[in-house]
């Protein structure tokens, strides 16, 4: 099971997350978020990251200029988006050589046929918690509804993710997770990650089981 720590915000714990090697990092360029790196990381320091890891734009609801354009310059290799861009987005992006990572929100209930029109746009789908913050918030979904996923997309499972859900991934066992996404559970303050904890973490989810195979 591959792991993704998002919300990377300052240089020298970015430098101490990425000598890791976690599968993905991600740079959250949404300017209402306290994980908004814009100001404290430049493209030059994003660039010389380990090209091991799948470094990817977080973006909600920017225009797609904008979106190529960071990418562009930060060396992006995937975005993750947290709006509500459509297909037709998804597309302009994957077009552009992006690996695309489309977000959506469970609440207590989800209407799964919402998915239909991006599948064939999206390389993951990430299930993340509802709130007002589009994401960054530590708090879990009912993960039982998970069992009604068709699995056509191979999914990355964030919301409140930490130490504690390893036992309970067994039971999810049938659904395609290909990722666990980490944030607010492993941080110090916002943005800036407990590094010891991750490195045990993803030692931990290196041996369970997933059912997702690429």
């Amino acid at each position: 099971m591959k792991l993704k720590v998002c919300g990377m915000k300052y240089p020298d714990n970015v430098r101490a997350v990425a000598a890791l090697l976690p599968d993905y990092m991600g740079f959250i360029f949404y300017k209402p978020s306290k994980r908004y790196c814009g100001e404290t990381l430049t493209p030059e320091f994003v660039k010389a990251l380990s090209p091991s890891i799948l470094k990817t734009g977080v973006f909600v609801n920017e225009s797609l200029e904008e979106v190529l354009r960071i990418c562009a310059a930060y060396g992006f290799k995937a975005v993750q988006l947290h709006g509500h861009e459509t297909p037709e987005f998804c597309l302009a992006c994957k077009n552009a050589g992006l690996e695309v990572i489309k977000v959506f929100h469970v609440g207590e209930t989800m209407d799964w046929s919402i998915l239909e029109p991006y599948k064939k746009v999206a390389d993951y789908f990430l299930f993340d918690t509802k709130t007002p913050e589009y994401g960054g918030s530590g708090m879990r979904f009912n993960w039982e509804i998970l069992q009604e996923y068709d699995n056509e997309i191979p999914l990355f499972l964030s919301g409140g993710v930490d130490e504690s859900i390893l036992t309970e991934l067994n039971d999810l066992k049938t659904v395609s997770i290909y990722a666990l996404d980490v944030n607010s559970r492993f941080e110090l303050e916002p943005g800036l990650k407990d590094v010891d904890r991750i490195k045990k973490f993803k030692e931990a989810i290196a041996t369970v089981p997933h059912g997702y195979h690429s």
